[in-house]
Parts: structure tokens; C-alpha cells; sequence
């Protein structure tokens, strides 16, 4: 079975994508993709975004303590050095493994 295919913003009412979903406080909930919308790119295939139903979703979870504490976390470590073991202030690059003062100790404007 073929998913209905529509054209770049002529999605019927009704029909919404994961990002309109989540800005409306939903999220798909379980449900299977209904259709597809298609944008045309000059000489590369066409971008897709898939459509779900507004009436089947369900609203978005709450955030639990647990899991608001495991983000911090998370994301103290991506801000961690692991050279110098201090707190960048910024995500460390993955390019460079490392702060910039750290990457670049040479650098008089690295610091």
C-alpha cells in the first residue's frame, strides 16, 4: 500500500508533521505514517515529511525530575574538557576533541 502523496504546504487539515505536532504539544503516539509531503529540489530528490493524524495523537509526556537531571548531566559532560577538566562554557567541538585554549595553546586569542 502506497502513502497519499501532497504537494509543499497543501496538506489537507487534519494532517500535521512530528515538528507542527510538537509545537502543538503533541507527538504521534504509536500511530503509522498516513502520508507524505513532497518539496521539489532542483536536481536532487525531493525532501519528504511525513504526515500524522492531529486527532490520534497524544500529548507530549512531561518531563520527570529524573529525566531533567540526567539532561544536565548529559550535557555538563559535552561542556567538560577533557583535557583541562574545566567547563568550556560552550559545547566542546567534536572536531576538536577539546577546548579551543586547549586545541590551539599557541594562540594568543584562544583563552
Amino acid at each position: 500500500m502506497s502513502l497519499p502523496v501532497y504537494p509543499w504546504r497543501l496538506a489537507p487539515d487534519g494532517l500535521a508533521t512530528r515538528r507542527q505536532l510538537r509545537a502543538a504539544g503533541l507527538r504521534p503516539g504509536g500511530q503509522d505514517v498516513v502520508a507524505e509531503l513532497q518539496r521539489p529540489r532542483f536536481r536532487r530528490a525531493p525532501l519528504v515529511a511525513y504526515l500524522y493524524r492531529v486527532d490520534l495523537a497524544r500529548p507530549v509526556r512531561p518531563m520527570t525530575a529524573a529525566k531533567r537531571a540526567a539532561l544536565d548531566r548529559a550535557n555538563a559532560a559535552r561542556r567538560t574538557c577533557p583535557t583541562c577538566r574545566r567547563d568550556a562554557g560552550y559545547v566542546i567541538p567534536a572536531s576538536l576533541g577539546e577546548c579551543v585554549p586547549c586545541a590551539y595553546p599557541d594562540q594568543p586569542n584562544a583563552a
